[in-house]
């Protein structure tokens, strides 16, 4: 059943909601296949243009800086403004947040499909990384208020199943959509494709989600907090500091300044934090409640998904780089290898509520081993150069599997308690993990692999394969590791 907006006091909740709230209490289905949709389309966008990438460099003749940023601007905007993103649901309401962001990302994705040139076509992959920013942070938010109990924890479960099938499934429709070469528009297929998408979307969305109260305590209240304009500036300033110089540091060789950035991108971020608490403690409304960390179960939960989403990413990023530059498949057969994986991450993402009870302690530590196990078998099934053979779908099925049951059981174990006042801020912090997650994964894991690229070739790419598949699943064991540290007091997780 649906919850009121955190934006509405209890006492007056009944007052302030209108009839269409009240109708949409009756169709949380509905609303929870809408946001599912939107999440979809964002992971779709992202790892199609991956794809797309080599099509677009030789059609707009863009350097490799320029292709670097096509592909990243869209990555550092969401990045940088996600909790900003966040806080703007909880100010003027998750469903009008969630609208707003579509549409935005909607008409980017338009413009983008129209882009002239590679400037063009960079501005517009920023704007659209804006509108994913304010957009997805809504999505857990609207779960968070509108389902409870194991309706809630089905819904996590639905919303991590479909971060893994998103992150596959654009590889396999970037390479379908770019080998089909439609009407001969090449590329930008990839981007005109998300246009009808949020147009239904956001016609379905106007029609669906609640509508928060423009006025009464709601408002007063949404006044009363603010922005946090010199919180966001110092965030935005950190996160923009840190993710520049991975996202181009690799393309460039590491200048002096990448270093500088990453080194005064800590010195912003621990400025954010310091000023963050000390207007917490003077009784302000700071851009993110650093004590949200302290709710159960969302440190861990934090630093584990970074790990399992670096992996993912590195995982993802190194394999493409491998197997259509050193073996030389086209797109599409890339994109196809990655199916088992992202069917069995799926599946399992949906069932493991459902498995024996006695298991449920130990899937997150038992899933991380599994991803380990599952990374270095694929690294070793193709250090050779060849195809793989039998073992490297055997691994594929239980890196897919170690994914699920390392992201799923934890977002789900940190999320289910948390209160609908708390929503916005945990579903910031855990959705920025998320992409600083994929952010380091493919910076890392990447610079590991071109770096160890000693040779040209199939046996060349599958030795630096194999060194990344080792380092991937020394991180897979650090997240297994990260439950040895256990809270003295456990609310109702059910991850180990």
């Amino acid at each position: 059943m649906a919850t009121t907006s955190e934006t509405t006091p209890r006492s007056s909740s009944s007052k302030d909601l209108t009839s269409k709230d009240l109708a949409t209490d009756s169709r949380p289905g509905r609303l929870l296949a809408l946001v599912l949709a939107a999440q979809f389309m964002a992971l779709l966008d992202l790892f199609i243009v991956n794809v797309a990438a080599p099509t677009i460099r030789a059609e707009l003749g863009a350097s490799g800086a320029q292709l670097q940023l096509i592909v990243a601007g869209y990555t550092i905007a969401y990045a940088v403004l996600l909790i900003t993103g966040a806080r703007l649901g909880g100010v003027f309401g998750h469903g009008r947040a969630y609208l707003a962001g579509l549409a935005v990302f909607t008409a980017a994705s338009f413009a983008c499909g129209l882009a002239a040139g590679t400037g063009q076509l960079i501005t517009f992959r920023v704007v659209q990384g804006v509108g994913a920013a304010v957009m997805i942070p809504q999505v857990l938010s609207l779960i968070q208020q509108n389902f409870t109990g194991a309706a809630r924890m089905r819904a996590l479960g639905a919303y991590s199943a479909v971060l893994a099938v998103g992150a596959a499934a654009g590889q396999v429709v970037g390479g379908v959509l770019v080998s089909a070469d439609l009407f001969g528009a090449g590329w930008r297929p990839a981007f005109l494709v998300n246009v009808p998408i949020g147009l239904v979307l956001l016609v379905l969305g106007f029609r669906v989600l609640p509508r928060e109260p423009r006025t009464g305590a709601a408002r007063r209240e949404a006044r009363a907090r603010g922005l946090d304009v010199a919180g966001l500036l110092m965030l935005a300033t950190g996160v923009t500091l840190l993710t520049v110089p991975l996202v181009l540091g690799q393309e460039l060789g590491w200048p002096a300044w990448t270093w500088i950035c990453l080194l005064a991108s800590v010195l912003f971020l621990a400025g954010f934090a310091a000023y963050e608490t000390r207007l917490a403690a003077r009784g302000g409304a700071p851009l993110i409640a650093l004590g949200v960390l302290r709710l159960p179960g969302i440190a861990r939960a934090a630093l584990r998904i970074l790990l399992v989403m670096a992996v993912n990413a590195g995982f993802l990023f190194t394999m493409a780089l491998h197997v259509q530059g050193g073996l030389g498949y086209s797109p599409l057969h890339a994109g196809l290898m990655f199916v088992p994986t992202a069917l069995v991450f799926g599946a399992v993402g949906l069932t493991w509520r459902r498995w024996p009870a006695r298991l449920q302690g130990v899937l997150v530590p038992f899933g991380f081993l599994l991803l380990a196990a599952g990374s270095a078998g694929v690294g070793l099934a193709m250090r050779s150069g060849g195809d793989g053979g039998a073992g490297l779908y055997a691994a594929f099925v239980a890196t897919g599997c170690g994914l699920a049951l390392g992201f799923s059981p934890t977002l789900t174990g940190a999320l289910a308690n948390v209160r609908p006042q708390d929503a916005a801020d945990a579903s910031g912090v855990l959705v920025t993990v998320t992409q600083l997650g994929q952010l380091i994964g493919v910076a890392a894991f990447g610079t590991l692999y071109l770096n160890r690229l000693d040779t040209p070739g199939a046996q060349g790419s599958g030795e630096a394969l194999w060194v990344c598949a080792l380092a991937l699943s020394a991180a897979a064991v650090m997240g297994a590791l990260a439950g040895l540290v256990r809270r003295r007091r456990r609310v109702g997780s059910p991850v180990g």
